[in-house]
């Protein structure tokens, strides 16, 4: 009797065994990847990602096991998109490269569109960035777990204060490989030079572009006060984290964890916008004591700059996309300004 007993309990073992219900089985694996350093405390993707990992492990109790891969260890965003995409890895962080596999991403690029962060965010977190994410899903299979930021850009140069789109005229001014930022220069007044980001530094040194345009927590970082005077801060475009998972892997995951990836996602969304935030703070007054002149446009400056910029950026992305997710975007701005205005 007791030995029949012994071989029921050791096929029961081997069933259960075979299910993956004992604890012992190999936790999921997440890779995880973005281009930015990996420290917490001036990365905003590296701190997003930190975030991450350890708000899944301890939620998974160990049953996922997040690696993060920074400093583009794994690629450039593209490179991180289309492994993505492929289910090479299972998420990255990214933000204007998914343009190129998402083009109606571009819309976000329409200068002088947010007024504030606060702003973007209401938008981003509300219906229009919930459509987004699906419209994403749908073209791409990649899920839109949350967004974060990147920040807003502004100009910086060596030749002149620039208070107004007067002041840009003649100045040439690096701009990232896009159509978009390429439209915005130039409708600005300046000239727009694209030089890829590794040459930036030494095309601003030896004088081969006059100013580049950048959010001020990288203009600190990347010490361009040495080699540049004037910082405006115009804030011309918001850009935005996509935290992005492979969605054939993401449904192979049981509900309760997928809500695990999801909350963990929004959180770390939220971590990454507020170190963003607070190095631009911190960044600004920093930048003033390394020698830069730092200008604050007024309401009827900054209208100006919107005046002149914004018709013909928008005129280029509704060849590109169509007028649809224009005006859902501009719907969603106003709903947003009046929200935060009551």
């Amino acid at each position: 009797m007791h030995g029949k007993r012994w071989v029921y309990a050791m096929v029961m073992g081997l069933f259960l065994l075979s299910l993956g219900v004992f604890s012992w089985a190999a936790p999921v694996e997440i890779k995880f990847g973005h281009v930015d350093p990996p420290d917490v405390c001036t990365s905003k993707k590296g701190a997003a990602g930190a975030a991450f990992k350890n708000l899944v492990e301890a939620e998974t109790a160990g049953a996922v096991e997040v690696k993060v891969f920074p400093a583009g260890q794994l690629g450039g965003e593209r490179e991180l998109i289309e492994a993505t995409k492929l289910g090479t890895i299972q998420m990255c962080m990214v933000s204007a490269a998914i343009a190129g596999y998402y083009k109606e991403a571009q819309v976000l690029d329409i200068p002088y569109l947010f007024a504030s962060a606060p702003i973007a965010w209401k938008v981003m977190d509300g219906w229009f960035g919930k459509e987004m994410a699906e419209d994403c899903l749908k073209k791409t299979g990649m899920r839109v777990l949350a967004y974060g930021e990147t920040g807003f850009r502004n100009f910086t140069n060596s030749v002149r204060p620039i208070k107004s789109p007067a002041d840009m005229k003649g100045l040439k001014i690096r701009v990232m490989e896009s159509p978009v930022y390429i439209n915005m220069v130039k409708a600005l007044g300046a000239a727009p030079t694209p030089i890829a980001w590794p040459e930036t530094y030494t095309a601003l040194q030896q004088k081969v572009v006059d100013g580049q345009e950048n959010p001020v927590s990288v203009i600190l970082s990347v010490k361009f006060f040495e080699v540049q005077k004037y910082l405006t801060l115009d804030g011309h475009s918001y850009g935005v984290d996509f935290i992005l998972i492979n969605d054939k892997f993401f449904q192979s995951l049981p509900k309760e964890t997928q809500q695990i990836l999801k909350t963990s996602a929004i959180n770390a969304g939220m971590i990454g916008r507020a170190i963003q935030q607070l190095n631009s703070a911190l960044g600004v007054s920093q930048l003033k004591e390394k020698g830069m002149e730092v200008y604050s446009p007024n309401p009827r400056e900054r209208a100006l700059f919107r005046e002149a910029a914004q018709k013909p950026v928008m005129e280029y992305v509704e060849k590109q996309i169509g007028r649809t997710w224009i005006d859902k975007l501009m719907k969603a701005v106003k709903e947003a300004e009046a929200e935060l205005a009551q």
